[in-house]
Parts: C-alpha cells; structure tokens; sequence
C-alpha cells in the first residue's frame, strides 16, 4: 500500500503533519500549501510539520512552509517543524528560516 503525501492527526491540542516524500520540492509543494490551508484554521494553536522523511527542500518547499508560517501567526498559534536531516536543517540555516521556525530534531523534542 502506498504512503499518503501528507498525514496529518491530532494529539493533545495540536495537529502533526507528516510530509512523506524524499523531496519537498516544486512537485510537492502546491499541494503542501493547500493541505496547510485545509489545516490551519484559527482555532488551531499549534502545528507541527514532521519533515523526517523529506531528505531535500527547494526553495518552493521553503516557500509552501512560509504560508503555514503566516497562517499560524495570523492565528496566533505556533508552529514546530521536526529536522533531522542534515542538510535540509542547513538550509534553514543558511536561509535564516531558523529564526523564524521553532527547530527540533525529533518530535520528542516538544514533550
């Protein structure tokens, strides 16, 4: 059975969205942007996007993350994004995302 794109289920106030693809890329992205405008409602207070198995991120999927980005501060909420690969965290870093998104290397991070 194939994996879905995205995943996304609640726990304890707040919602994670797995992203299931090696690449968050142009192919990926537009639909990254819908699903966070499916997500993100205003009584939403706290999202995280689990990019573990996203191995590489264009400047779309950085893009398609802003939007959930604007979307949770609108809303007054917060948004998490779990990292752990190397090279996709040092984009962030270059790009100086790191100081806009909260940075973890695993989800169990948050608790």
């Amino acid at each position: 059975m194939k994996k879905k794109t995205f995943e996304a289920e609640s726990h304890r106030g707040y919602t994670v969205l797995r992203v299931n693809v090696d690449r968050l890329d142009t192919q990926v992205s537009p639909q990254l942007k819908a699903e966070f405008l499916v997500i993100c409602k205003p009584t939403l207070k706290k999202l995280v996007v689990d990019l573990s198995s996203v191995k590489s991120c264009d400047s779309s999927g950085l893009s398609a993350l802003l939007v959930a980005e604007r979307l949770m501060r609108e809303a007054n909420g917060e948004i998490h994004v779990i990292v752990p690969n190397p090279d996709v965290r040092n984009l962030f870093r270059i790009t100086q995302l790191e100081n806009v998104f909260s940075l973890h290397a695993t989800i169990e991070e948050l608790h």
